[in-house]
């Protein structure tokens, strides 16, 4: 078994937004759970660790996924934010999320 960071229909490539930013590998459908994106602990910095997957998703108004707590996703463990596709994701574009997590 090897590790991987990000789930396989999913890479890291330069964005056209800013920076770096996630985009899917094959066709991803709408409603699919990708990952954890981040995990609560309150010694970091707004409460919690980011994943590779919550670090290099960027911003849109027209986002295409969004961010769903633990009890969202049916996971028994709390602490835990996962990224949610809300629309059919073709390969090779970018997946997008409206930042609402650290607003006050």
């Amino acid at each position: 078994m090897s590790y991987r960071p990000l789930p396989k229909q999913v890479t890291i490539k330069k964005s056209s937004i800013d920076g770096l930013g996630l985009f899917a590998t094959q066709n991803i459908q709408a409603n699919t759970i990708l990952g954890i994106t981040h995990i609560s602990n309150k010694k970091y910095l707004n409460g919690f660790i980011r994943t590779a997957l919550g670090g290099f998703i960027n911003h849109s108004e027209t986002a295409n996924s969004k961010l769903i707590s633990c009890a969202d996703s049916r996971d028994i463990e709390c602490g835990t934010l996962f990224l949610k596709t809300i629309q059919d994701i073709e390969a090779g574009q970018e997946i997008l999320l409206t930042y609402k997590m650290y607003e006050v």
